[in-house]
């Protein structure tokens, strides 16, 4: 490449600095010989710990150190910037990658002005060779809306978190923030909305006629009748009306349609398609979308544009020529709709459409998934075509309506459909209606009226929870994969499944003017991998709504994105930005610490009825939790667990009194009392005084001791396997794990050394002593970084 090549051979060359290790390989073999390509490993500072690492007073300075883990690998990369003729910052195209770049610099005593900062939105060669001739400077509009979302998220944790740990009864190992306890508040109002929801039914009526098709078969087709009939008299009543009836076509009307294809994939609009179809979670759609575009194979994927380069619409139309023909072609530009997008300038796409699969089976799922939804983009329309018929009854006034389609040109589906959500309802695929001409008199073999009930919204799964978060305008490409699993990781929330209930429902049948009734059941409720408020994640949003309205606010957390949008768009100053927010945030804070009253959750039940005393469910220090009475005078309240799926907010009186019924006592076994209970790590059997975890489809409080009795024997037996040496008197044990022998004090493990791990039986106590107290003083190195952090 003219301009950037060293006459100096064997010395060191350019240094062309990328964020992960993956991209590095792929670059320097686009690059060659000219380039040294090395990676940073992600961000290389953050603010230090230390107040905040933020100066409140003059103009909210951070003040950022380097991570411990990434000592190293800035040590060799100062020396690598020392060695070459120059240096260049090839981070992504983000406000995060622009940040990486900005930190760079100050590490590595870069000038931010004049330092060559390369973009691209694929790993390819003509990508990476157009960047390198057209190298920018670092954009500190980018870099300061990036600081100013770290500072005040920063600010929000910081002030936030102690305010929980000293108004709630828990430990300290609570925290809030700006973007994740918003999302929390989404679940938690989501679940009271399906607590709250009555169940409604009504019911439906289905039409059975019978018809020749074009070949002159006799073809079975159905009609609706009309809207929901509120109860079973109704219902019936209908029905009866209808008895000696004749049914006649009044008219039938065919209706052209059409059905467009989606844009190409956002990340946001990725994260819901692979969480549909694939099953992926948002934290692994990305995982895996990261590892394609750093291998070259698909463009960025932190994008909120819709946009194709013409290059990219060049290759995909011819795609689509060479495999299904030019009739399946349609040119189309999208546009975004999100007039801030900023992330990156195209959508995601494969970078070459004639690759068909790419890496280990998961990758190519979702690969696969993008390269379609990309050739969809670009396709034809489908072509249907839709007959609607109306049936008059001579007995009744409303019509019946019979609704078929037929696709007459399959355009874009002959590569890809759009998922559903479970949010937008359950849709019926309509057939093909038989040939129907007005007058024509309609043979009804059957009509049924079923019951139906109404459903509330459904719980947000985790692709649908981004989907909302989109909508409101908080957060961005960049964040939501973080915020989820934030919040889980809090405890806040949980991704679980729940079991579905049987549910009776009746059916009505009218058949040879006669009208049988039957009463058939269905099982409801069942949900797999939703997202569920905890009791701690609910108590916490209510304390936050309280006391810190404005920050839990949807339209001003949107608003907070888009001033972050204006600093990087050069608009606004981020240390005004934040001055705004922080002086009142900061007056509430303090005013909440000083007069705000605990927060426990508390819902009083009613009264135990065998001693009178008040019953309630509150947030204990180990989680959701009833005790029956209060703490007086040297009497203490009974306390029991709340089981996993049972809330503060829903657990009836007689659920909570029938917790009390633990520890129970199951008989005897080798003449010794089993008891079960659950304790602080979950459900346990507790014999000769030792105790063993039951597994994990055993209930507490329904298992029989025919169950519990072979759980000890099994895991006595494998413990005993287990022990090489033990030490009774100083309660120090020997064992045998999977990586070798080790040496168990309490609940802590010692690694016996090399030299003595060969014959641990023949360690003496003094011997053991001796290890325990040499791995005391000089922890492994990642127990003593952890420490540090």
């Amino acid at each position: 490449m003219a301009g950037i090549k060293n006459e100096n051979k064997g010395m060191a060359k350019h240094l062309l600095i990328v964020e992960s290790p993956a991209k590095a390989k792929t670059i320097e073999k686009i690059l060659g010989s000219d380039f040294e390509v090395k990676s940073c490993y992600g961000h290389i500072r953050d603010l230090e710990k230390e107040d905040m690492g933020i100066d409140l007073k003059n103009g909210y300075k951070p003040t950022y150190k380097i991570s411990d883990d990434k000592q190293k690998v800035v040590k060799e990369l100062r020396s690598l910037a020392k060695k070459s003729d120059d240096v260049w910052l090839a981070t992504d195209e983000d406000r995060e990658g622009e940040a990486i770049s900005w930190h760079l610099c100050e590490v590595l005593d870069l000038d931010p002005y004049t330092t060559k900062r390369i973009v691209f939105h694929e790993i390819t060669k003509p990508a990476i060779q157009r960047a390198v001739q057209n190298p920018r400077f670092v954009n500190m509009d980018l870099v300061n809306a990036q600081q100013a979302r770290r500072i005040l998220d920063r600010i929000v944790g910081f002030e936030l978190s102690p305010v929980l740990w000293r108004k709630m009864s828990m430990r300290n190992n609570l925290s809030a923030g700006r973007v994740q306890s918003v999302a929390v508040r989404l679940i938690v109002e989501r679940e009271r909305d399906i607590n709250r929801f009555n169940v409604v039914s009504s019911f439906k009526v289905d039409a059975f006629f019978s018809a020749e098709d074009l070949n002159k078969k006799k073809v079975t087709f159905k009609a609706e009748g009309p809207d929901k009939l509120n109860d079973a008299a109704g219902a019936e009543s209908y029905l009866e009306r209808c008895i000696g009836s004749t049914y006649t076509v009044k008219d039938v009307q065919v209706k052209p349609g059409k059905k467009s294809p989606s844009a190409p994939f956002t990340t946001s609009t990725l994260q819901q398609e692979a969480s549909r179809k694939l099953g992926y979670s948002v934290s692994k759609t990305m995982l895996i979308a990261q590892k394609l575009y750093e291998n070259g194979h698909i463009t960025y994927m932190r994008t909120d544009s819709v946009n194709l380069s013409e290059t990219a619409i060049d290759g995909i139309r011819d795609a689509i020529n060479n495999q299904y023909g030019n009739k399946y072609h349609q040119h189309r530009v999208y546009k975004t709709k999100n007039e801030s997008a900023q992330e990156a300038h195209e959508a995601i796409r494969p970078t070459d459409m004639n690759v068909p699969s790419a890496g280990d089976a998961d990758t190519t799922r979702l690969y696969d998934l993008i390269w379609k939804r990309t050739m969809a983009c670009q396709m034809a329309d489908a072509i249907l075509e839709r007959t609607i018929a109306k049936i008059t009854v001579s007995k009744q006034p409303d019509p019946l309506t019979a609704t078929g389609e037929v696709m007459r040109f399959d355009g874009f589906l002959k590569v890809y459909s759009e998922g559903n959500d479970d949010e937008d309802g359950e849709e019926e695929a309509e057939g093909l209606l038989p040939p129907l001409v007005a007058g024509q008199v309609l043979d009804m073999q059957r009509m049924v009226a079923t019951e139906r009930f109404t459903r509330p919204a459904p719980r947000y799964t985790e692709a649908s929870l981004v989907k909302k978060l989109e909508e409101l305008g908080i957060g961005r490409p960049s964040t939501y994969a973080p915020t989820i699993s934030t919040v889980q990781a809090r405890g806040y929330v949980e991704k679980r499944e729940k079991e579905g209930v049987k549910r009776s429902f009746q059916i009505l049948t009218l058949q040879q003017d006669k009208i049988a009734k039957e009463t058939s059941s269905e099982n409801v409720g069942a949900e797999k991998n939703k997202l569920f408020p905890t009791d701690l994640g609910m108590v916490v949003t209510d304390f936050l709504r309280e006391h810190f309205g404005k920050v839990m606010d949807y339209d001003f957390t949107a608003k907070i994105e888009a001033e972050f949008d204006e600093i990087a768009e050069g608009r606004q100053l981020w240390s005004k930005m934040l001055d705004d927010f922080y002086k009142p945030f900061h007056e509430i804070v303090e005013h909440t610490i000083e007069n705000a009253g605990r927060a426990k959750g508390e819902r009083e039940l009613g009264a135990d009825p065998i001693s009178g005393k008040p019953v309630t469910a509150r947030l204990g220090r180990f989680g959701p939790m009833v005790q029956i009475g209060v703490a007086e005078g040297e009497e203490k309240p009974k306390f029991a667990k709340l089981r996993t799926n049972q809330s503060i907010e829903t657990i009836t009186l007689e659920e909570a009194l029938e917790l009390f019924r633990l520890p129970r006592n199951l008989g005897q076994f080798e003449n010794e009392d089993v008891v079960v209970n659950i304790g602080r790590f979950g459900p346990y059997a507790q014999h000769a005084a030792q105790f063993y975890s039951l597994k994990k489809e055993m209930d507490p409080y329904t298992v029989a001791l025919e169950e519990v009795a072979p759980l000890i024997e099994d895991k006595r037996k494998a413990k005993a396997e287990s022990e090489i040496k033990v030490f009774e008197k100083e309660k120090i044990r020997i064992l045998k794990g999977p990586y070798g022998a080790y040496i168990k004090q309490g609940l802590r493990n010692y690694k016996i050394p090399k030299e003595k791990a060969e014959k641990p039986a023949d360690l003496t106590i003094e011997e053991v002593k001796a290890i325990i107290e040499d791995v005391k003083a000089n922890p492994p190195k990642k127990t003593a970084r952890r420490k540090a952090k």
